[in-house]
C-alpha cells in the first residue's frame, strides 16, 4: 500500500473525494512524519491538534458535498506569514514571542479553500540568508544528507525540507532573490516564485518590499498549480497587489509545447560552471526539444551586474523595513538607561549577525553622499536587467537556466560562513528574476555524482505563469526525477 505521505496533493484529493482515505487519516500520517523526522529541524512551531480538528471538519464537508479545492490538505507555513493566534517569529529573537491577532492574506486564502496548517516552518532570520543557517532556532538539515549534514538552502529551507521529508503535503515560501527556488533545488522538490504582485504581501513579515513574493513549494508541478490557484489574487490591503485575473493554472498542465521557443542565455554559462550543472542544462533543453519545443540562444547582457545591484537594493529596503523593531514600537525590549541605549541593547540582543550586516549595508547606501553613488545606480541597473528580459522575450516564450551553480554544501562550511560573498554568489541565477519582477519555477532534473539533487529553472514573461506550468510539466515528465 502506498504511504499516504507519498501522495501528491492531486492524488490525495482524488482519494479523499472517493473516500478511499479520510482527511483525519491523511493528516495523522503527516503528523507521524513530523515526529519521525524532527532531526531535520524543519518546524519551529507545531499545530497538530488544530490540524486534526480541521481534518474532522473536512470529513463532514466530504460527506455532505461542500468540500473546497484544498479540503483536508495538510500544509506547512513558512514562519514569515502571520497566522492568527499562532506564534510568528521570522526566526528572529527580536519577535520570538509574537502572536499575531490576524491572518496573512495568502494563508487566509488557503484556509478559505479548506487547507489545514500543521505548523510554522524554519527559515533564515527575516529571510536573510541562502542556507537556513541564520535562524535563531538553528539550521535546517537537508533530508538528502548522508555522511555530513547538508544545508537545505534558504531562506525557505524549512519549507523545502518539510516537503522533501514528507512532513506536509506542500508548504508556503517567500522569494526575495531565490528563496523559494534555491532551497527547492537543494532539496529535490518543486517551487514557483510567481510574478511580483500575483500574491498579496499583506501579513508577511517584510524583508525587501519591492522584491518579496509568496509562492508554493510542492512535490511536483501539478501541485504548484493547485496551490497557486488558492494563494494568488488581488488584495486591496496590498498596494502592490495586481488586479490581473488569476487563471486556473491546472488547466495548463498537460498541454503540449510544440513550437514553443525556449531561450538559453549564454551569460548563465560562465567559465568554470560546474560541468554536471552544464550537462543537466543541456539534458533539459534536449527533453524540451524532443517534445517539439524550439531552442533559441538569447542574450541577457546585464546579468553580471544583477548580484551587486540586488545586494544594494535588498539591504536598503531591509534597513528601512527593520527600523520598526526597536523595542518601543515592535520587538522584545531590553531595558536600558535612555532611549539610545535601549535601541542598542534591544537590537544587539534581538538581531543575528547576517541581519545586522544587511541593515548596516542598507543604511550606508541610503545615507547622504552615497545614495546617488550606490542606490540610484543600482536602480538604473535594475531597469537595464528588466529591459534585457523584455528584449529576450521577443525571441522566446520561456527561458531555461540552472537554478543554482552548486549542489547542497555542508552546514557550517567555513568557505561560506567566513566569506558571506561566497554565499551571495549562490544566488547568481535567481536574483535577476526578482529584480525584473518575473515568474520563475525550479524543478529537480537529476542527481549529482554525490547523489544530491540539481534543479532547473524556467523563467516566464510577467503574469505568464501558464507557459511556465505547461513547459515545466513536460520537462518534469521527461526528467522522470524520483522523489525521496
Amino acid at each position: 500500500m502506498t504511504n499516504l505521505t507519498d501522495l501528491t496533493i492531486s492524488e490525495s484529493l482524488a482519494k479523499l473525494k472517493t473516500k478511499d482515505i479520510s482527511p483525519v487519516e491523511l493528516t495523522q500520517a503527516y503528523i507521524d512524519k513530523m515526529s519521525e523526522n524532527g532531526k531535520y529541524n524543519a518546524y519551529v512551531t507545531q499545530t497538530a491538534e488544530q490540524a486534526l480538528e480541521g481534518a474532522k471538519e473536512a470529513e463532514k464537508r466530504y460527506t455532505n458535498g461542500t468540500n473546497r479545492p484544498l479540503e483536508g490538505i495538510a500544509l506547512g507555513i513558512k514562519d514569515l506569514f502571520c497566522t492568527k493566534n499562532v506564534r510568528t517569529t521570522a526566526c528572529s529573537h527580536i519577535i520570538d514571542n509574537f502572536i499575531p491577532p490576524y491572518e496573512s492574506t495568502v494563508t487566509q486564502n488557503l484556509l478559505d479553500d479548506g487547507a489545514l496548517f500543521l505548523g510554522k516552518l524554519n527559515l533564515d532570520e527575516f529571510a536573510m540568508g541562502g542556507s537556513n543557517e541564520t535562524s535563531c532556532f538553528g539550521p535546517v538539515v537537508n533530508p538528502w544528507s548522508k555522511e555530513r549534514k547538508l544545508v537545505a538552502g534558504g531562506s525557505s529551507g524549512g519549507s523545502a525540507a518539510a516537503v522533501a521529508a514528507k512532513m506536509c503535503a506542500a508548504a508556503t515560501g517567500t522569494d526575495t532573490g531565490g528563496s523559494i527556488r534555491q532551497p527547492s533545488a537543494f532539496c529535490g522538490v518543486t517551487g514557483i516564485k510567481p510574478t511580483y504582485g500575483r500574491c498579496s504581501r499583506n501579513g508577511i513579515v517584510a524583508f525587501a518590499s519591492s522584491l518579496d513574493q509568496a509562492g508554493p513549494i510542492c512535490k511536483d508541478v501539478t501541485d504548484c498549480a493547485l496551490m497557486l490557484n488558492s494563494m494568488a489574487g488581488y488584495d486591496a490591503k496590498d498596494s502592490t497587489s495586481s488586479r490581473i485575473a488569476v487563471p486556473d493554472f491546472t488547466s495548463f498542465i498537460g498541454q503540449d509545447i510544440k513550437g514553443l521557443k525556449v531561450g538559453l542565455p549564454e551569460e548563465y554559462r560562465p567559465d568554470g560552471l560546474n560541468p554536471e550543472v552544464s550537462a543537466y542544462w543541456d539534458k533539459a533543453a534536449e527533453i524540451l526539444k524532443a517534445q517539439g519545443a524550439e531552442i533559441v540562444h538569447i542574450g541577457l547582457p546585464h546579468t553580471k551586474y544583477a548580484l551587486p545591484a540586488y545586494y544594494v537594493i535588498a539591504p536598503a529596503e531591509a534597513s528601512s523595513n527593520l527600523a520598526r523593531y526597536d523595542g518601543v514600537r515592535y520587538g522584545n525590549r531590553v531595558e536600558a538607561n535612555g532611549l539610545d541605549e535601549l535601541y542598542i541593547n534591544t537590537r544587539t540582543a534581538g538581531f543575528g549577525n547576517e541581519v545586522k550586516r544587511r541593515i548596516l549595508i542598507g543604511t550606508y547606501v541610503l545615507s547622504a553622499g552615497y545614495y546617488d553613488a550606490y542606490y540610484l545606480k543600482a536602480q538604473k541597473v535594475r531597469r537595464l536587467i528588466k529591459n534585457d528580459f523584455d528584449e529576450a522575450f521577443k525571441k522566446c516564450d520561456v527561458i531555461l537556466t540552472p537554478t543554482s551553480p552548486i549542489e547542497p554544501f555542508a552546514i557550517g562550511d567555513k568557505n561560506m560562513l567566513e566569506n558571506p560573498i561566497n554565499m551571495y554568489l549562490n544566488d547568481v541565477f535567481t536574483v535577476s528574476v526578482n529584480l525584473a519582477g518575473l515568474p520563475a519555477l525550479s524543478l529537480p532534473i537529476g542527481l549529482s555524482a554525490n547523489g544530491l539533487p540539481f534543479g532547473m529553472q524556467l523563467i516566464g514573461k510577467a503574469f505568464d505563469e501558464a507557459t511556465i506550468f505547461k513547459t515545466a510539466y513536460q520537462l518534469e515528465r521527461g526528467a522522470n526525477f524520483v522523489r525521496m
